[in-house]
């Protein structure tokens, strides 16, 4: 099983499958490519323009308002308080991080 983990969250990439508090919880494919996306470039900054080209493929364009609303609902599901994240770090200008636990 390929598991990525960062503090109380967790993915299974085998299942398909996304945990926090070990407690399984529902995102969309979407939602759950973007998880992925971070886990596997924790600590990394992602590029909007890398993130939507990742998610949506080459020919999307740069929206980034479907990247935002994206976020925000993947937020409101790992997220204690969405406002102020402890996983998934905007990077002003830039794009986002995921913290590593060493942060």
């Amino acid at each position: 099983t390929t598991l990525f983990r960062s503090k109380d969250l967790s993915l299974d990439l085998d299942k398909h499958l996304v945990y926090l508090n070990n407690q399984e919880i529902h995102v969309t494919p979407l939602e759950y490519q973007l998880l992925t996306l971070f886990m596997k470039n924790v600590g990394k900054v992602l590029t909007t323009s890398h993130i939507i080209e990742e998610i949506y493929g080459k020919g999307y364009g740069n929206d980034t308002q479907a990247l935002r609303a994206l976020m925000a609902g993947l937020r409101r599901k790992i997220e204690k308080n969405p406002a102020t994240p402890e996983y998934i770090l905007t990077e002003i200008g830039v794009g986002y991080r995921m913290k590593s636990d060493e942060e």
